[in-house]
């Protein structure tokens, strides 16, 4: 049956056209349920029916047996109740999944996954397109009306096609949802309706299910009762207006780690004038949390303000204590210079929420049987989240996730629901979990539609297989890699050939050969987009049979490579480059420190070791001409946890000891990189995916330049230090000139000082932008081609090279830069997120180590002062850790914070940046939700 609906439009030249739209509308759809013998039988597949007779929770408003159908907003507020295991045999009408598809991508993939999984038995129904259950919109309704009738109208059809299906017990459908206007029509139309809370209170058997109740509410009517807090927030439609106009600018919300009553809002857009608008205050900050899309009005430039040296932890004693707030605001006042004032401004409104499920602790209320309850989040850009909860007893102590409902004007914190208990804090196994949740790291197993995509074994190498490559297994090929890496990216090669020049090839995995463009394997590769290196565990970006084994170049055994081959002069001067898909054969596997040993050993004269040498050679020409040409070599402390092999605890903490070996696989990495940058943005100029490094804003310098400066003020024999930020080269220089025979530790503070003033690198498309500069490598362009096995930006670089050589064929996606620009953003997303759940996983095992260790005594440098703190680095360990002068229940000493000479007077002792000092650290376990180092300064005593 064909329905058509046929209008006139206009078309952006003036002319009208007349446009027919046709509806297709089919008998033949089935209704889900299993024992239904009206209907033709259901796809195969899994998850993709009801059950003949519906199991699940007993319900006392319905006792018999019952399918439920929920609407839109019950679907996009309820994910949490409707996902969990006992809520089973649900109807998804095609209505429901088309609007909450437009209104929430993140709700539509969690209701899809629970579609497919055969254990809960939800059937997604195709009302739009059955001829009984799809209706026309009538003259003057709403969208919005026509959707709920339709879906009012689906729920009578089941009911009556059901009743028909003989020799089974008769089967009512329940229709869920919270809007009252939506309920009452049901109810007048005799349709058996309840509210989400009416029907999940109803199942006696599962009390714990009603503290995964969203509190949903509109907030005109949330403010029954208590003093409002905070302003209004205007209206989308205004703020759109007033963005239009440029009354208020948009931009993403970044709330402060180290003072909760402060936060950044990033201006988006290309303006460099105020890229970046200070907030300060509760009332200022107005509800919004990390990573919303706000509105912002600027204040008036007299009301302008600096950040805040003040470390401010909020400590949640009383949620309706505003007084202290307004007490606390007060610190962040400070006078300083003119030059120091930031554009300031405060949030009016939400333009979209960026919430998702987060995890902490719940702090349980102190009064006897209370329901109310503050949960903490782990991270501390977040603020705390009023809970109700039955469950405190069995809750406390444990790690949970808290999804967040609304946040009323009259509440200082928001309301929220419990998702789910992860387990006991401080196991090993639960706080893994919840980094790798926090930062957004997909990590459950790869689905058998993912696996389904990988080569069948036994896997050995086809003719077909060579058609496009290069055999070159008879070369002295060899890997050099950390210790325990299974998942081998790259390899060298180094010889002489007969006209008296040089020979190196940088061999990499193929990894683009087995995973193919748009396949499951690729989609999940791309949503993954890096592999996570945790303390004890590794998050695959792809199969571990790809990883460890067949992309893996691992030694003895032939291997699919993608190659870069230059030959060179003695001077490391390119001459001729090369690309070819190979097969290569490695002739050894080795270490960072076995292939150093091998260089450095007088009695080796191998051909592996031979090629090392050279190699070594070469690229300690290339490093000189890179730092010659203005790359920075900047320093950041990495550390190394040796584990107990039953416990798999950490006994021993040290900063990894970088070899000449690691700078001689760099550099030829770096060499590949831009030859293959080279070579794509060639043939692709609009389509090649790039890597850039954006110059910092002089500002970010400040912090460098200062503590330089007040080195050379208060000792004389710095008086030439001075660190000069005109470009790269110009910092490189300054810093390689600044050593100090009787401070040898000045120069590695300074670099690790200079790389937080640095950007981070992102990945783009060549053809959404013009600046390609990467900073830190001094390189006109760049890109990623030399870890494919981790890296999904390396993929699609290996996929335009080997377009660009003729070895393989294009595809839509590769060349429409749109696509790739949104890839990129995905990219950059987790690379981020990535680096973050690392430096975490650190934490956290760091922790362990000096759980058991009691107070240990370590020299340390100061890195930054605060109004209230000083930030050390502890150089043996790599460690970083802040020492407050300002302590609960502790006298407050007299502070004096110099901001122009970065400086803390802490009664008669002045602490300056990078003094030399003496800490105590120990674990403070007092706070088992954010355990900590605790660092408390012994020499200079204070």
């Amino acid at each position: 049956m064909l329905t058509s609906r046929t209008f006139l439009k206009r078309t952006r030249a003036g002319a009208v056209v007349k446009v027919v739209r046709e509806h297709y509308l089919r008998e033949d759809i089935p209704c889900g349920a299993a024992g239904c013998c009206l209907c033709p039988p259901r796809p195969a597949g899994p998850g993709l029916g009801l059950e003949a007779l519906p199991s699940g929770a007993a319900s006392s408003l319905y006792p018999g047996p019952h399918y439920l159908l929920p609407d839109t907003n019950l679907l996009l507020h309820q994910i949490d109740i409707l996902e969990d295991p006992v809520i089973k045999n649900v109807i998804v009408l095609q209505t429901v999944l088309q609007e909450v598809r437009n209104r929430s991508a993140p709700v539509y993939k969690r209701i899809r996954d629970v579609i497919q999984n055969p254990e809960k038995h939800f059937y997604s129904f195709t009302n739009e397109h059955h001829r009984e259950t799809y209706i026309q919109r009538q003259q003057g309704e709403t969208s919005n009306d026509r959707n709920d009738r339709a879906i009012r109208v689906a729920v009578k059809w089941y009911n009556e096609h059901l009743k028909k299906i003989e020799d089974e017990e008769k089967i009512q459908v329940i229709f869920l949802t919270n809007d009252r206007t939506n309920k009452e029509k049901a109810l007048e139309e005799g349709i058996t309706a309840y509210t989400c809370e009416e029907y999940i209170k109803s199942l006696i058997a599962n009390p714990d299910l009603v503290d995964r109740l969203a509190c949903v509410s509109d907030e005109g009517k949330e403010i029954e009762s208590g003093k409002i807090i905070f302003p209004e927030h205007i209206p989308l439609s205004k703020l759109q207006q007033g963005i239009k106009s440029g009354i208020y600018l948009q931009g993403t919300y970044r709330a402060s780690r180290d003072n909760y009553l402060e936060a950044t809002v990033w201006i988006h857009g290309d303006a460099e004038e105020n890229k970046e608008i200070l907030i300060q205050g509760l009332k200022h900050l107005n509800r919004a949390v990390h990573e919303d899309i706000v509105a912002v009005e600027l204040l008036a430039k007299d009301e302008w303000v600096a950040p805040s040296a003040v470390v401010l932890q909020d400590d949640g004693q009383n949620e309706d204590d505003i007084e202290n707030e307004e007490e606390k605001e007060s610190i962040l006042k400070t006078s300083v210079s003119k030059d120091m004032l930031r554009p300031t401004g405060k949030i009016v409104g939400i333009i979209k929420r960026n919430w998702r499920p987060f995890c902490g602790m719940l702090s349980k209320s102190q009064i006897k049987e209370a329901r109310r309850h503050l949960f903490t989040p782990a991270d501390r850009r977040i603020p705390r989240i009023r809970i109700e909860t039955r469950q405190a007893d069995t809750l406390e102590g444990q790690r949970i996730i808290v999804a967040i409902d609304g946040w009323p004007r009259n509440s200082r914190y928001p309301n929220g629901h419990f998702v789910k208990n992860l387990g006991r804090a401080g196991d090993k196994e639960t706080e893994t979990e919840v980094l790798l949740l926090e930062h957004d790291v997909p990590h459950q197993p790869f689905s058998q539609g993912v696996l389904s995509f990988l080569p069948k074994m036994p896997w050995t190498i086809t003719e077909q297989d060579m058609k496009y490559r290069e055999d070159l297994r008879h070369l002295h090929v060899c890997s050099v890699d950390p210790p325990g890496c299974t998942d081998i990216d790259d390899a060298l090669h180094f010889r002489e050939v007969e006209n008296g020049n040089i020979e190196v090839g940088v061999h990499i995995a193929d990894v683009s050969h087995f995973i193919r463009p748009g396949n499951a394997l690729d989609e999940e590769s791309a949503k993954r987009g890096t592999t996570v290196y945790l303390c004890e565990k590794r998050i695959d970006m792809v199969p571990e049979l790809l990883s460890s084994n067949l992309c893996s170049l691992r030694s003895n055994v032939d291997r699919l490579a993608f190659s870069c081959i230059w030959e060179m002069n003695h001077k490391a001067e390119i001459l001729k480059t090369r690309f070819t898909k190979s097969i290569i054969n490695s002739k050894a596997s080795l270490t960072y420190a076995e292939a150093q040993m091998r260089i450095d050993s007088a009695t080796m004269n191998d051909d592996i070791t031979t090629s090392l040498r050279g190699l070594n050679k070469l690229a300690k020409i290339l490093k000189k001409r890179r730092i010659d040409n203005g790359a920075l070599t900047l320093s950041s402390p990495e550390v190394r946890f040796h584990m107990d092999s039953e416990t798999h605890d950490p006994i021993d903490l040290q900063t990894k000891e970088l070899k000449e070996t690691n700078s001689m696989v760099e550099e030829f990495m770096l060499l590949a990189n831009v030859s293959v940058a080279q070579k794509i943005y060639h043939e692709f100029p609009e389509f090649a995916l790039l890597r850039k490094h954006p110059a910092p804003p002089p500002s970010n310098y400040d912090i460098l330049v200062k503590a330089a400066k007040s080195k050379a003020i208060f000792l004389p024999s710095f008086q030439n230090l001075e660190i000069k930020t005109d470009s790269a080269k110009a910092l490189a220089e300054s810093l390689d000139k600044a050593e100090s025979p009787t401070f040898p530790y000045l120069n590695t503070l300074l670099r690790i000082l200079a790389t937080r003033c640095m950007m981070q690198a992102i990945y783009f498309c060549s053809g959404m932008d013009n600046d390609f500069h990467h900073y830190g490598l001094a390189s006109p362009i760049y890109t990623h081609f030399t870890s494919p096995i981790r890296r999904y930006a390396d993929i699609i670089v290996h996929r335009l090279l080997a377009v660009a050589i003729g070895a393989d064929s294009t595809y839509p996606e590769l060349t429409d830069k749109h696509k790739l620009a949104d890839m990129c953003k995905n990219l950059n997303y987790r690379h981020k997120m990535a680096q973050y759940a690392q430096r975490a996983s650190v934490a956290f095992h760091t922790q362990l180590f000096f759980k058991n260790k009691g107070v240990v005594n370590e020299d340390a440098y100061i890195l930054f002062v605060r109004k209230n703190a000083v930030v050390v680095l502890i150089p043996k360990y790599g460690l970083e850790g802040t020492v407050f002068f300002e302590e609960k229940d502790k006298p407050t000493p007299r502070l004096d914070y110099n901001n122009e000479v970065p400086s803390l007077t802490v009664e008669d002792t002045t602490l300056h940046v990078f003094d030399k000092v003496k800490v105590n650290v120990m674990l403070d376990a007092s706070n088992i939700q954010h355990q900590k180092i605790r660092m408390v300064l012994v020499e200079p005593k204070v």
